[in-house]
């Protein structure tokens, strides 16, 4: 099968967040099995600086009503998958990919309605005819509309995929602000108001629509988890459908990993509690073994559950416990975080930051990890939480609901501990449902750090899935 995989971040190459993750492991799982990937992407600043990309051909010429696009197409590899970035500078030739670091660009809807389009001239400009292009978030959803505007015939034959990582995200803007835009005179009956929601086109003009969880599907298909676009969801409900993510076990196993104190198993959990003690000192906890750690990394939003997290801190710090928290974000976050980490400085600590290190080493030292999320589409530290025998504490929302087994509804293959209500009592009810556990039941709960351990979610399964979702795409 030949597969157009469109997507703006590729994990190695570019990245801001899991897309990026997803945008690197699919494709070169379909590699490895034998199909053939093509990945397009923008040439970012990043992606310059980063690769010595050459130039795949001549400058290719973009016209939209009187306007002229002019760009050119960069090439290189990614673990032998064919790798081709759309390279006009006005629009990728910038600090970040999507922000200045602190505030969107305002002509984002622009930047990336060409990219769609461009992505599909850069392909007929490889000679690469694809059975399917594989579309991701609103930053491609317009690519397969301009599939269907498209009178070369090249690609005549193909189907598309829309994959939702984040609906939250829909890439809404006024139309009269997307001059690529302004010859589509398709477009203006399907505005809401002055607006073009751009996943809203997606779902329209994909041929399947998939999300990144079977659960996470499941509430794009409901009034309140569907991010307000429940109609159009409804309206293709026959052609939705979830593929859990996989995890990348090669960055993400505590065997291996170079990032933690020290490496240990499922045989043998000596090296874990090495870890937790290395953890405890960075973030400048006492160094008790004995008392419950729950670790956290994540952006400090509302969707993260800090609306259930913070009206129950100080309680929680009632309890023998240390609580573990590395993220940047919203600053009143920060600030309330902060004041906890100073008052109760022997059970709470907050580091305003965010590296690769630090994310590792709470995975590894970590009891548990803390994931009430107020949606999740898949989540993926819950994945590596697993792997380092790590209990989660998640919302049953998403992906969280597809990969945590809760204790008390299936003790015999739990991997952690869910709950549903979106409260901050039932948060903490949580919580302390896990420490008492931790606590009163050692060996019990060495079992199902053990059985975490062994809870594997690859990229193998997850490809097969995408080539099954691919040929009902192709054949109906």
């Amino acid at each position: 099968m030949k597969v157009l995989f469109v997507v703006s971040e590729v994990e190695d190459l570019v990245k801001t967040g899991g897309l990026a993750d997803v945008g690197k492991a699919l494709p070169l799982a379909l590699n490895q099995m034998g199909h053939e990937v093509v990945i397009v992407m923008p040439y970012y600043r990043q992606l310059a600086e980063k690769f010595a990309a050459e130039d795949m051909c001549e400058k290719q010429v973009l016209q939209s009503g009187e306007l002229i696009y002019e760009f050119g197409i960069k090439q290189c590899n990614l673990e032998n998958v064919r790798v081709l970035a759309v390279d006009y500078p006005k629009y990728f030739d910038r600090k970040g990919l999507y922000t200045d670091s602190y505030h969107a660009y305002p002509d984002n809807a622009e930047r990336f309605a060409f990219f769609a389009c461009a992505a599909l001239r850069t392909a007929q400009r490889a000679d690469f005819k694809p059975d399917i292009v594989h579309c991701n978030d609103w930053h491609t959803a317009l690519t397969p509309y301009f599939m269907s505007v498209d009178h070369s015939g090249f690609y005549s034959q193909t189907k598309t995929v829309f994959t939702i990582h984040n609906g939250a995200y829909q890439g809404t803007s006024r139309l009269s602000d997307i001059p690529f835009l302004h010859s589509h005179y398709q477009l203006h009956s399907q505005l809401d108001g002055d607006a073009l929601n751009y996943v809203r086109m997606g779902i329209r003009y994909a041929s399947k629509i998939n999300a990144v969880s079977p659960n996470y599907a499941h509430e794009l298909l409901s009034h309140l988890g569907s991010h307000h676009l429940h109609e159009e969801f409804q309206r293709r409900y026959h052609d939705v459908s979830g593929v859990l993510n996989g995890c990348d076990y090669s960055q993400w196993d505590p065997k291996t990993d170079s990032h933690i104190a020290q490496t240990y198993d499922h045989q043998s959990l000596e090296g874990k509690a090495v870890c937790k003690a290395d953890l405890q000192l960075q973030m400048g906890l006492p160094q008790e073994p004995r008392v419950p750690l729950i670790g956290m990394v994540c952006r400090l939003t509302d969707q993260k559950g800090f609306g259930f997290i913070l009206p129950i801190i100080l309680r929680l710090m009632q309890h023998k416990v240390q609580l573990a928290i590395v993220g940047t974000g919203d600053p009143e976050i920060s600030r309330i975080l902060r004041d906890v980490a100073t008052t109760h400085s022997d059970k709470c600590a907050f580091i305003e930051d965010f590296s690769v290190t630090k994310a590792h080493k709470i995975e590894a030292g970590s009891d548990f990890f803390l994931m009430p999320s107020l949606f999740e589409p898949c989540g993926l530290n819950q994945m590596y939480s697993l792997a380092y025998g790590t209990l989660p504490i998640v919302r049953g929302v998403g992906g969280l609901k597809d990969t945590v087994v809760d204790l008390a509804e299936h003790p015999h293959q739990a991997t952690g501990f869910v709950f549903i209500e979106p409260s901050a009592d039932a948060l903490l009810a949580c919580i302390q449902r896990a420490l008492l556990f931790y606590h009163e039941m050692p060996e019990e709960f060495e079992v199902v750090v053990k059985r975490a351990m062994n809870t594997y979610f690859t990229w193998d399964k997850a490809a097969q899935e995408y080539l099954s979702l691919y040929e009902s795409a192709m054949y109906g």
